[in-house]
């Protein structure tokens, strides 16, 4: 589509405007491109990919900027991803939970933009339940799944149970249905309920449907961190609308959630445009993801979403090293024994 001299006058076109946020003029470009070329041939270059859709003018300048179009092909045939030194300290191993919060700070920090991560849906599974009394007729319920992450409720009940009551009915959970899924659970009690002692069953249907919640909730969990660096974004400075929809897509996750789904189903660092696709509904912000794995097997999403004026090179590397830390972190911390 685009001969080599009208690929490196692009190339350079939107590394500049990347760069310093300026629509980029043909004198500019002449001097920036190392090309030998006059204004006139420049401007007719230029012309030529205003009208494949690859730039545009803005109404307030003789600059050129580039569109979605350009950003797509720009980071699809002209980027080299440039190794350089990129301070990422390590992830400890850890629960799941603690290790998904210091990967999306760690994104957040590393590219100065928001950083996004997703744990993929997952069968309710437990491996362990405890019962802590907290006062009267008020207890903690623990659950802790195969992977090692701990979810609590606090329960509130008519009956005011004794330490051995809660042990005993910890322990008959522990002991049958450790390894099922709490929905399972919940049809096994219903059967067994005859069996029961009537108070301690009914604690055990309490916890099996505060369970069922809590790691329902815990599933397709969005962790963002870094949403105010938006504010010194100077492409939103001007337009308070395109700022307001970037954080409505941070509050309300549903389509964030949708974009990091399509992600892991890909291999290695993805990009999505602003624009370019309903992918990303607001025009002026682009997201760099990858997925992660858990000993060999992809369990989840993350990424960096900001300007689509981003330096795409380095997001590429910090969303890449921030992917093999939490897959090496997550497998590392996993519960001897898990599946």
């Amino acid at each position: 589509m685009l001969d080599d001299r009208a690929r490196l006058l692009l190339k350079t076109l939107i590394e500049r405007y990347i760069a310093d946020g300026q629509p980029v003029g043909s004198r500019t470009l002449s001097g920036a491109s190392g090309l030998e070329l006059s204004p006139a041939t420049i401007r007719n270059v230029m012309a030529d990919l205003e009208d494949l859709g690859l730039i545009v003018s803005p109404h307030t300048s003789a600059g050129r900027v580039p569109t979605p179009r350009g950003y797509r092909l720009f980071v699809d045939t002209m980027l080299t991803a440039q190794p350089g030194p990129l301070d990422a300290p390590a992830l400890p191993p850890d629960q799941p939970q603690k290790v998904i919060a210091s990967a999306a700070q760690l994104l957040s920090n590393l590219s100065s933009f928001v950083g996004v991560v997703m744990t993929q849906r997952r069968t309710s599974v437990f491996r362990h339940i405890e019962f802590l009394r907290l006062s009267e007729r008020r207890l903690l319920l623990i659950i802790v799944t195969p992977d090692g992450d701990v979810q609590n409720r606090v329960l509130f009940t008519e009956t005011d149970y004794t330490g051995t009551e809660l042990q005993e009915a910890a322990n008959y959970l522990n002991a049958n249905f450790s390894g099922m899924a709490i929905e399972q659970v919940r049809a096994r009690l219903r059967q067994e309920v005859d069996s029961l002692r009537g108070e301690i069953g009914t604690l055990m249907h309490a916890a099996v449907a505060a369970g069922s919640e809590a790691m329902t909730q815990a599933q397709d969990q969005v962790v963002i961190s870094g949403e105010r660096n938006l504010l010194a974004v100077s492409d939103f400075a001007s337009d308070m609308n395109q700022l307001r929809r970037a954080f409505d897509l941070f509050e309300q996750k549903a389509q964030l959630i949708r974009l990091l789904d399509v992600s892991s189903e890909a291999e290695g660092v993805r990009i999505y445009i602003g624009g370019e696709s309903q992918t990303v509904p607001v025009e002026e912000l682009s997201v760099v993801s990858a997925p992660y794995e858990v000993d060999g097997k992809v369990v989840g999403t993350l990424g960096v979403v900001g300007p689509t004026r981003m330096p795409y090179d380095r997001m590429i590397q910090i969303v890449d090293i921030t992917s093999r830390l939490v897959s090496n972190a997550l497998s590392q911390g996993k519960p001897q024994g898990s599946a």
